[in-house]
């Protein structure tokens, strides 16, 4: 089947920055899915004083650690669960990330069949069972979260792209994933834009409006007998006899194991920062779209869309006909730093500009919220798994930018390992084998920036240099 022809321009070349400034003009710097005061839970109260005692405290409440909480006590109704958030729920990646719920376990297949090519099938089939679960359990504790499965559309934008469309369609059908290959009009009879050469419809892809997800889980923990403290920053751990004293601002809470699944934040166990990165990742939300703006574009299937580059695009529709347009810029702040000021910058402008290169037919759509996210990425894109203090204390963190889904499956592995149980899940080369660690600074900031510019410079000409070569030789990347 052909694809496409045309090598096309540039994105956003064609658009005048009157256009662009007109469309983010209305913009509010905040996150549009916590955004919502008639949604969003009321506070819970911080951890004070210093008498508590759990038999389980978890650290962070974002995805991982909800999972986890709500898992062990699904398990045993017994066990007393403690959650211990720094922020308010769902402030962090949880609550601002596009929603996209994804069954790989392993940052898409490809990533899967380069790192883990004897154990792909089995982490194909856990995928797909933990999807399923996830599915469950959302229906079972009554999340109302606007979960639905329209599937991915993954878009080529020029001639290059249209080659490696065509080969995530062909890794994909031979590794029995249903996929779908369209050609130029094909693509476009879904989501009309000039710019689409042809594409490929994964139909196994969800969609989730993520805030409501981590406040439903939440409800649903509490509900089981779970204890949550926002506002609860964790400032470290001290061993005792038969405990871990978990160390907080306002007080220390005494736990028989510990789970931790922080995220980008790194501060409550030092060794994660050798393993993780916190990237900067744009997000644009607009208006919701009338019927004739609808009709222009089509997208009656409501897929989910991204473009086939290594600088990519994701976009989905809401339930409420908004459109999210996120990714491309991948943006790195020496020497990790983590800051408020770095959530509006002159990527929310460089993604107006491509929204509206692909969308013409949209001229004069105005962005009602733009913000940004901290990905936890690690050298291989996936999770890194461990433990510490002796196995009383179990991590997950490093998804990438792809944990929607995944976090229910690194939360139940953090379990099996604080409960010291050898499992299918624990013993997978996944979970057992760290990925490489980032080296220290400056040489970690000289090597994002060789990647990235080596990464643009491959979407321009097709071609992978000797920088990227020697990475792809030992196992090491960087993805937006």
């Amino acid at each position: 089947m052909g694809l496409g022809t045309g090598q096309g321009m540039m994105l956003g070349m064609s658009v005048a920055p009157a256009a662009v400034r007109a469309s983010l003009a209305d913009a509010v710097p905040d996150v549009f899915w916590t955004d919502r005061p008639a949604l969003r839970p009321a506070a819970r109260p911080a951890l004070t004083g210093f008498g508590h005692r759990a038999d389980l405290v978890v650290v962070g409440g974002g995805f991982t650690g909800l999972w986890a909480a709500l898992q062990a006590k699904e398990e045993d109704p017994s066990r007393d669960v403690v959650v211990l958030e720094r922020g308010r729920l769902g402030v962090a990646a949880s609550g601002r990330n596009g929603g996209f719920v994804s069954p790989s376990l392993t940052h898409g297949l490809a990533q899967g069949v380069g790192c883990w090519p004897r154990e792909i099938a089995t982490l194909e089939r856990l995928g797909a069972e933990n999807f399923a679960g996830l599915q469950e359990a959302v229906e079972r504790h009554g999340i109302d979260a606007d979960l639905h499965v329209p599937g991915e559309l993954t878009l080529a934008l020029d001639q290059r792209q249209v080659a490696t469309v065509r080969e995530a369609y062909d890794l994909h059908r031979a590794h029995g994933v249903p996929v779908e290959l369209l050609d130029g009009p094909a693509a476009r009879a879904r989501v009309d834009s000039r710019r689409y050469l042809g594409g490929m419809h994964d139909p196994t892809v969800g969609l989730v409006d993520p805030a409501r997800l981590v406040w439903g889980l939440a409800a649903a923990a509490e509900r089981l007998g779970v204890r949550i403290h926002e506002d609860t920053a964790v400032t470290g751990f001290e061993e005792e006899t038969s405990r871990l004293r978990v160390e907080t601002e306002w007080g220390s809470v005494r736990a028989r194991k510990v789970v931790v699944g922080t995220g980008a934040f790194r501060g409550v166990l030092r060794r994660l920062a050798w393993y993780t990165l916190p990237v900067y990742d744009h997000v644009l939300m607009t208006e919701p779209l009338s019927a004739a703006q609808l009709d222009a574009v089509g997208w009656r299937g409501r897929e989910g869309l991204t473009d086939a580059g290594n600088q990519f695009h994701y976009y989905r529709r809401t339930l409420d006909d908004r459109v999210l347009f996120g990714g491309y810029d991948a943006n790195y702040h020496f020497p990790g730093r983590i800051d408020p000021r770095f959530e509006q910058s002159a990527s929310h402008e460089l993604l107006a500009r491509h929204f509206l290169e692909i969308f013409p037919q949209l001229e004069g759509i105005r962005f009602t919220h733009r913000w940004a996210g901290v990905i936890d990425t690690t050298s291989r894109f996936t999770p890194v798994f461990g433990t510490a203090f002796g196995g009383r204390l179990a991590y997950a963190v490093g998804y990438t930018g792809l944990g929607v889904a995944s976090t229910r499956f690194g939360a139940r592995v953090a379990l099996d390992l604080v409960d010291g149980r050898d499992t299918e899940l624990t013993r997978l080369e996944m979970v057992r084998r760290k990925p490489l660690p980032f080296p220290p600074e400056p040489l970690r900031s000289v090597g994002v920036r060789l990647t990235r510019a080596s990464l643009a410079a491959e979407d321009r000409t097709g071609r992978r240099n000797l920088w990227l070569r020697g990475m792809d030789a030992v196992g090491i990347g960087f993805d937006s």
